[in-house]
């Protein structure tokens, strides 16, 4: 692989959101003013919706917009970058496929949340995911007590020091990256594996069981995608590690024909 599509957010004094095709895929905050990804997964040939977010909620929650007089001091901004396996994704050593800027001059009135929006039209080769044809679920609500029971067998496995559930239940997710970064499906399904193994074998991971009166679906992708949230807006399976940190599975699901997956 010569090239890797990435995505480059930045910002200074705002917050700032990242999002393709409705998917959120990268946050600053006050102490990480630039966030880079590779983002060939979520991705497809022709049209694609890159979204800037200034001041988002929380995920998962919303909120109305307010007035706020810029400071002439901050700014934002999203590339979709394409520069060569090995040099650092920066436009300067890099071509750029779309860019959205953000930053309002002084004493100029903006109203945040806002965001901004441009198609991006790539001219790359890579498969239709499955993702992107998911069936559209229209009231997550309805579907939060099935999905926070299919979690608790996910939870189970991870309590036990047990990562098979986790990888059958991210197969075709697991397939999809090794075929976006041509990389070997069983070494990527290796690696899981044995981290997962010895990070319990340091310390039992400890995963809070998720229940639907806690769980937060949030609808990703036009809602062909549901993200599981906990009652902090961080990923809805995560657990303590030994030395302090914490090791979090985001698990994005899709329903197809009654059944969970997760594609991302």
């Amino acid at each position: 692989m010569e090239r890797l599509l990435v995505l480059r957010l930045e910002s200074i004094g705002v917050v700032a959101e990242a999002l393709l095709n409705g998917v959120p895929l990268a946050r600053t905050s006050a102490a990480r003013h630039v966030v880079t990804l590779p983002i060939h997964e979520y991705t497809k040939a022709g049209g694609n919706e890159l979204e800037l977010v200034i001041e988002p909620p929380p995920p998962g929650a919303t909120a109305a917009p307010e007035p706020r007089i810029s400071d002439g001091k901050c700014g934002a901004s999203v590339q979709l970058l394409l520069p060569r396996v090995g040099q650092v994704a920066h436009p300067d050593n890099a071509r750029t496929l779309a860019r959205i800027d953000w930053a309002p001059p002084l004493d100029e009135v903006t109203e945040l949340p806002a965001t901004l929006r441009q198609l991006a039209d790539l001219k790359i080769s890579f498969p239709r995911w499955r993702w992107l044809d998911a069936p559209v679920v229209a009231q997550p609500s309805d579907v939060l007590g099935a999905a926070a029971t299919y979690l608790q067998g996910l939870v189970l496995g991870l309590q036990r020091g047990d990562p098979e559930p986790l990888v059958l239940a991210s197969r075709m997710r697991l397939e999809e990256l090794a075929q976006a970064y041509q990389r070997s499906l069983a070494d990527d399904v290796g690696r899981l594996r044995l981290q997962m193994q010895q990070w319990h074998a340091k310390k039992p991971l400890k995963p809070a069981m998720p229940k639907a009166d806690t769980l937060r679906l949030r609808p990703l992708a036009g809602g062909r995608l549901l993200e599981c949230l906990g009652p902090d807006g961080g990923p809805a399976l995560h657990s303590e590690l030994a030395d302090g940190g914490r090791v979090e599975w985001p698990v994005r699901l899709a329903l197809i024909e009654g059944r969970f997956y997760v594609l991302r």
